[in-house]
């Protein structure tokens, strides 16, 4: 194992560009940090200016909070000359840090695993790297530390030099995983699928194809990218990959694929799953097909880096959904909640409904939705299709949490053959807690599934509550 790598004063300043205008007391620290409430003693701080507050305002705190040294703008480091911290000035602090974060990476000699898409990015970068953890030290992305300033803190791990990064590239606009990849250099890239999550930004779903596809700049004839054969708009755009494509789906042929599926609602679900390397029988508590799908993401890469088939087996048996995605709760009195309050698309959000219309339960089939957002103009046909959707799959009660698109979502669903006394609506989630947990009834199964901003978590959290 390869000793963990030295930040040196000199070697930081040189990797951002910047200048040490202040030398300190100590000449090396112990990690990178952008927020004096959560520094520890020995890191380094970088006064990152955001849309509220300017970071450079706040080194001389960081200095008192224990920092070993400071990134502050040229010209602005003056005042912390004499505080004992070492002080280094840049052009810009948030391109520093971008570009600390990218010498890092290189010189760390870890292997990078970078996945974007519209749904399925923080789950199936967890299953990847708990199938690679198999075999691997493996590190990951923290929560959803995704964009322009997470991802190059996220790669500052790698000074303690794992085998492999697996990490996570969010975006709302074009040109964004253009410069996370730039940061990131991934030997491995996996494209999970194309949806209309941030729709409100792009003229098209067409268009959030096209900024996807910047996963693929900057490929070499050695980098292999990991595609979803299921999804059109990612198999068009990946025919122009430089280097190998490995494809993977359950309903096209693939080099990944899964077979002979069993969908077990709640229970989740079964497969034969064929690869290069030969077959395996999956079987997975990760509820509905769109985990299934990150699965398979998840094993052509374990796959590619030579994992035995038999420990992605029994790796994937044991799985468990991430906090608020997908997590299955049973309560008492025989009430089950499908937790999937973390985010929503239209997309998601249907294939949330399927995974309550194919659970068995003896009591009603119940969902909770809270208003999708960052849909712009789209929002309202596309939330009146999702209601369409819950009468279609046979919902007992609905319950619309939000603004008009709520409204246009429960008014779809009556319109679609809901009975009009079992479509129901609350402006907030508050509201919606407080009145929806008193009419649930034993045994029932209830969908819970809404952007974060609408906090639908809060109905779950009652329910937990009210059926301790």
């Amino acid at each position: 194992m390869a000793p963990e790598m030295r930040l040196t004063a000199e070697w930081v300043a040189a990797a951002m560009g910047g200048r040490i205008v202040a030398p300190g007391g100590r000449g090396e620290f112990s990690g990178v940090s952008i927020d004096t409430r959560t520094l520890r003693t020995g890191e380094l701080y970088v006064g990152i200016r955001g849309e509220k507050y300017d970071g450079a305002d706040f080194s001389a705190a960081a200095v008192e909070a224990g920092a070993a040294g400071v990134v502050v703008p040229r010209g602005s480091g003056k005042s912390l000359h004499g505080s004992g911290a070492v002080v280094i000035e840049v052009d810009d602090t948030t391109t520093a840090l971008q570009a600390l974060a990218q010498a890092t990476r290189k010189a760390s000699g870890t292997k990078v695993v970078a996945i974007t898409g519209s749904a399925g990015k923080t789950t199936t970068k967890e299953i990847t790297a708990e199938f690679l953890g198999a075999k691997y030290r493996v590190i990951r992305n923290r929560g959803n530390l995704n964009n322009h300033i997470g991802l190059p803190l996220s790669l500052m791990e790698l000074t303690a030099r794992p085998d492999i990064a697996v990490v996570e590239l969010g975006m709302n606009h074009a040109g964004e995983i253009s410069t996370l990849m730039r940061i990131a250099e991934p030997e491995v890239r996996v494209w999970t699928n194309v949806g209309d999550a941030h729709l409100g930004f792009f003229a098209s779903v067409d268009a959030i194809a096209d900024a996807k596809a910047e996963v693929m700049e900057g490929a070499s004839k050695d980098s292999v990218l990991v595609a979803n054969a299921d999804d059109p708009l990612v198999t068009a755009r990946a025919k122009r990959f430089a280097g190998r494509v490995v494809s993977f789906g359950v309903d096209r042929p693939a080099d990944v694929r899964a077979e002979h599926v069993i969908d077990r609602g709640i229970d989740g679900t079964a497969a034969r799953v064929t690869t290069p390397k030969g077959t395996f029988d999956l079987r997975t508590p990760l509820v509905g097909r769109g985990n299934l799908s990150n699965i398979l993401a998840a094993t052509a890469v374990a796959v590619h880096f030579d994992v035995p088939l038999d420990e992605i087996g029994e790796r994937a048996a044991t799985l468990t959904p991430a906090h608020h995605r997908g997590d299955v709760v049973r309560l008492a009195r025989g009430v089950v909640v499908i937790d999937d309050s973390y985010n929503a698309n239209p997309t998601a959000t249907r294939r949330a409904i399927d995974v309550l219309r194919l659970s068995p339960t003896p009591g009603r089939r119940v969902a909770v939705i809270g208003e999708m957002l960052e849909l712009g103009d789209h929002g309202e046909a596309l939330h009146q299709q999702v209601g369409e959707a819950a009468a279609k799959a046979g919902v007992d009660e609905l319950v619309a949490v939000g603004g008009p698109n709520a409204v246009g979502l429960a008014v779809a669903a009556i319109m679609a053959g809901l009975p009009r006394p079992r479509a129901h609506y609350f402006k907030t989630s508050d509201e919606a807690a407080g009145a929806f947990a008193s009419y649930v009834r034993d045994g029932d199964l209830v969908l819970v599934k809404g952007s974060r901003g609408i906090r639908t978590d809060l109905v779950v959290d009652r329910l937990k509550a009210e059926f301790a």
